[in-house]
Formats: structure tokens, sequence, C-alpha cells
């Protein structure tokens, strides 16, 4: 008879959340999909990824806990209790999360991939978090068992259980690019899907940069851009139809890479609503919020630096360099 006396009780993860499909979080994690690795950070509340290029581009999707059925957090198991942080390689955790549950919407979504600026949202929108969409019947588990070790997705679908081990890396997160709540020059809230058929306006002329003017009249709101193909704006109303909040404290003008205004269009794909924001020293900060299966809301964040801001500093680092 064996006995139990001196038996050490298996540890607790650091980290485990369950979720009853990958779409939904596969869905808000290709938003970011601008940069190979992320740094994730996990929290009480949800976990945070988040991607930079450049400095000059930075995009944050937060996973709300009430995204999955069971979600803890042993931050006792942890020696300093520090929350845990790390990196990892965005695409393969995205490949990861297709292993099951992807097959009955690839001619679609290809569709969609195939056409970033299709105007006609009303389509593809509605049904992105939609049980038939999800199409897994299984479970996602998100493991963490300790500081360094990988981040582990456990699927299981009809018995067939699937275990992915993501290395992690150290975390080496940049400081967020600065933004201004308290020196707002515009706020304005509208439907995402206005910003993406804005978009689709412009892409033709194959532009390099997209000019955002907010003014305190006509025209409130107007993009534009140029290209080796011509050039092209959109204004937009002041409409209470298409630009539900509209607040402008001066004109703010600022022009930005288009291609990394473009990397955003997924959220502004499936998305309800987007909060387009500028500060006093010309940042633009993009706040997308997307409605999710049983009511729930998560937000996914970008911020740029215009360009004005880019060709200042390749100037000093100039001005250095001659004396």
């Amino acid at each position: 008879m064996a006995s139990s006396i001196g038996s050490v009780p298996p540890q607790a993860p650091l980290f485990r959340a369950v979720a009853s499909s990958t779409r939904q979080i596969h869905q808000l994690l290709k938003c970011i999909s601008f940069t190979t690795k992320v740094h994730v950070q996990i929290t009480q509340d949800g976990i945070r990824f988040a991607a930079d290029h450049s400095r000059v581009m930075q995009g944050v999707a937060f996973l709300d806990k009430a995204l999955f059925t069971t979600y803890t957090l042993n931050l006792a198991e942890n020696e300093d209790g520090a929350l845990p942080q790390f990196q990892i390689n965005l695409a393969a955790f995205l490949e990861a999360l297709q292993i099951f549950g992807a097959t009955d919407i690839a001619a679609k979504q290809a569709k969609a991939d195939a056409e970033p600026y299709r105007s006609n949202l009303r389509n593809y929108r509605p049904d992105a978090f939609s049980h038939q969409t999800l199409g897994m019947p299984g479970t996602c588990c998100l493991l963490y068992e300790d500081d360094g070790s990988p981040l582990s997705i456990i699927l299981e679908e009809t018995g067939v259980k699937t275990r992915c081990n993501m290395v992690t890396y150290a975390p080496e997160q940049p400081d967020d690019i600065p933004f201004d709540r308290d020196d707002l020059s515009f706020k304005i809230i509208m439907q995402a899907r206005w910003l993406l058929d804005c978009l689709s306006e412009l892409a033709p002329m194959s532009p390099t940069r997209i000019t955002i003017m907010a003014s305190t009249d006509v025209p409130w709101l107007s993009l534009s851009s140029g290209g080796s193909l011509g050039s092209a704006s959109v204004d937009f109303s002041s409409g209470r139809d298409l630009l539900e909040t509209f607040s402008v404290r001066e004109k703010w003008v600022q022009s930005f890479k288009f291609d990394l205004v473009k990397s955003a269009s997924e959220a502004m794909r499936i998305a309800s609503k987007v909060s387009f924001r500028g500060d006093g020293q010309g940042v633009l900060s993009l706040q997308f919020m997307v409605e999710v299966e049983g009511g729930a809301v998560s937000f996914l964040d970008f911020r740029f630096v215009p360009y004005i801001t880019q060709e200042e500093d390749e100037e000093d680092e100039e001005g250095d360099v001659e004396e």
C-alpha cells in the first residue's frame, strides 16, 4: 500500500484560462498582426497584447476575462508578485489558434482578406462572432506554468487534444507612444465602417501619405491622399448620422504613412464604433469598440506618430552630425 506521507501537491500554474472557442481571440489578435513579436502582459482583468512598429505605430488588443469561461491568475505563485509578462511570436500563435474550427469559413475569410477595403461591411461584421462562424465546438485552454515557461495552447475537440507550446521571450516592451488626453485638439466618434469606406476611396491612388484635417467649420473632417496615380479626398458631414460625437478645439492637420493607417483596416472591419482623436503634439489615436458574442465588448487601440515629428527628428540628427 503506497503511503501519501510527505507527498508534495502539484503546484498550481501561474495562469490558466479556458475559452469555448478560439475564433474571438484570433479575430482580435489578427488586428495587430503588423509585427512579428508582441508583448504580452497578464492581469487580473484580462490579457494585454501590444505590438510596435518602429516607434511610429502601436496597436494594443485587450482580451477581457469575460471572453473566457474560466480565468485564473495565481500571483501568489510568482515570487515577487509582479504581473507575468513576456513576448511571443504572434504569427505562430495565430496559426496555432486555427488548428480547429477554421475550415468552415476559409473561403469567406480569404475573400475578405483579398478585399481589405470592401465597403459593404454588412456582409462581414454582424456575424464575425456568431456561433456558426466560431465553428469550434471544443475548448481552448491557455496555460502559463511559471515565469520563463512556454505559453501553451491546449485545444480539445471531440476527444482529440492538441497542445502547442509557444516559446516565450524576455519582455522588451517599448515605451508607449505618448498621447495627451488632457490636450485633445479633436475627438470624433463615428461608425468604424465609415473610416474603412474612406480608405477604400483613397487606396486606388497608391498613396504614400494620408492627411487628416479636423476643423471647426466646413469641411468638418477631411481625409486626403496623393500618389503616383493622382490625388483624392473624402469629406465628412457633421450630421448625427455620420459623426455621433464631434468636438474640435482648434483646426488640426497632420500627415501619416498611409500603409500604417491601412494596417488598422481589420479593426475597422470588425468594430462597431471608433473614437477618432488627435492631441496637441499631432499624435493620432484610434480606439475601436468590438462587440463580441454574449454582449461583451472588447477594445483595440492604435496610435500613430505624424510625419512632421519623424522629419524633425531626422533633421535634428543631421544637425548633430554636421556639428
